[in-house]
């Protein structure tokens, strides 16, 4: 039976008290009032060569002193709603820094299971003996779920605009004739309602699959094995149509103007080479602890394979998404696009770096597949290039151009990071690191190539 070494255990709740501590610092520092911001932004506009209000504006006859007082007076009015618009913008910072990194592990997560249950229902020989390291990643899966639906109902249109009920109110002056149109979906209680269908039916299948996999370890037959096999089958098919609902609802949904159809394939491409790489990390860090014995390097190549396969996957998903969008230049859509270029340029482009490129150098050659410390170094640069994936799927639309990556993103990301250490390693603890029941165990032991 793996222990939880306590220096581990102390690591995480470290990771988590910094994180806390740095969640609470952006909100207490984001709090800004009216004034703060107009004076803030009037510092910016010197600093960068003047402001507005320096422009000269010649006007002639009996009405100039009335034209000149009506102009500073529209002036001043775009300027107190270009302060207002900002003042949001801050204050939504520390809501989308929590709910990135919340979402991002527990996507991670959600990507294994899914991997896992593949492994089930095509009966798979070379997985088994990492089963119960999918298990006990799978474990952070319900409490990263329900983060993640708490976050987005406190936060409410501090993150997801429509939520705001004067979005849909015709009398109001926010009204929102595209979000009205689309309010049969997009409403808080269809959103709760299906994300507590989403995440029920994923805890389902994670609490039956791993006791049949437990049952299984002193089972006299294959029975548990063929419960497995076909829950699996069938998590499948409700996983497609939930995935697709989930990164509607959850992530596209922050830009309620905006769509893609492919959107849900490449949140999954995402979520599923994050969660394969953690998957790979997790399997090096047991074996580095003198676990997992019976894991060889055949398994680390193949799990390598799987990250190195799924990054180019992400890479397709991600060029077709883009490249139809652009070429086709509709207003609607390509506004997404411009707006990454125009102020996430250096995240945007980066993230495609590290989620194509490095996997691309580090693993395309079969023999560093087997080199724990290169897949440890590839698997750092996809996860982090994951996170400003959905790092630029959140921030535009919630902060804007007031983005930075700084004490209240680094903070979410400890947070969470120490909450999924404690989890997944307190789950390893309740069972023995080898599905010794598993009828294609002896396969997998034996695996080689």
């Amino acid at each position: 039976m793996y222990t939880f070494s306590s220096k581990l255990k102390t690591f995480s709740i470290i990771l988590m008290v910094l994180g806390l501590l740095g969640v609470g610092y952006g909100f207490m520092t984001s709090q800004k009032s009216l004034e703060e911001v107009k004076t803030m932004l009037s510092e910016e506009a010197s600093h960068h060569g003047g402001g507005h209000g320096e422009a000269t504006h010649a006007t002639s006859g009996h009405d100039t002193h009335g034209a000149a007082d009506a102009h500073v007076a529209d002036e001043a009015h775009h300027g107190d709603e270009h302060a207002e618009h900002v003042m949001h913008q801050i204050h939504n910072r520390p809501y989308a820094a929590l709910y990135v990194a919340a979402f991002f592990f527990m996507m991670i997560a959600l990507g294994v299971l899914a991997f896992y249950a593949i492994q089930f229902a095509s009966q798979a020989g070379w997985s088994p003996v990492l089963f119960r390291v999918m298990e006990g990643i799978t474990a952070y899966l319900l409490p990263g779920a329900l983060i993640v639906l708490a976050i987005a109902i406190v936060a409410g249109d501090h993150l997801f605009v429509w939520m705001n009920p004067d979005m849909v109110n015709p009398e109001s002056e926010h009204f929102d004739a595209l979000v009205a149109g689309k309010s049969g979906w997009l409403n808080k209680t269809g959103f709760i309602i299906r994300a507590i269908i989403f995440i029920a039916g994923w805890s389902l299948y994670r609490h039956f699959a791993r006791k049949f996999s437990i049952a299984q370890d002193n089972a006299e037959d294959n029975s548990n094995y063929k419960k497995s096999f076909r829950i699996a089958a069938a998590f499948l098919v409700f996983f497609i149509y939930t995935e697709s609902m989930m990164s509607w609802d959850w992530i596209m949904s922050v830009d309620p103007h905006w769509f893609s159809t492919l959107f849900g394939w490449y949140v999954f491409a995402s979520m599923f080479v994050s969660g394969i790489t953690v998957l790979a990390l997790v399997t090096l860090y047991l074996k580095s602890k003198g676990h997992l014995e019976f894991v060889n390097e055949n398994h680390l190549h193949d799990v390598a394979k799987f990250m190195f396969a799924f990054s180019i996957f992400w890479t397709y998903l991600w060029f077709s998404q883009f490249m139809l969008i652009w070429y086709s230049n509709i207003p609607e859509e390509v506004t997404y696009f411009v707006t990454r270029f125009q102020d996430y340029k250096l995240p945007f482009l980066g993230m495609v770096a590290m989620n194509f490129v490095f996997p691309i150098l580090l693993l395309m050659n079969a023999d560093y597949k087997r080199v724990p410390w290169f897949v440890v170094l590839s698997g750092i640069v996809i996860l982090v290039g994951h996170y400003i994936d959905i790092f630029n799927m959140i921030m535009p639309a919630t902060v804007g151009d007031r983005w930075f990556i700084g004490v209240p993103e680094i903070g979410a990301v400890l947070l969470f990071a120490g909450l999924f250490i404690f989890v997944v390693f307190t789950a390893l603890t309740k069972a023995p690191l080898l599905a010794k029941g598993n009828p294609l165990l002896k396969e997998s032991k034996e695996f080689h190539y």
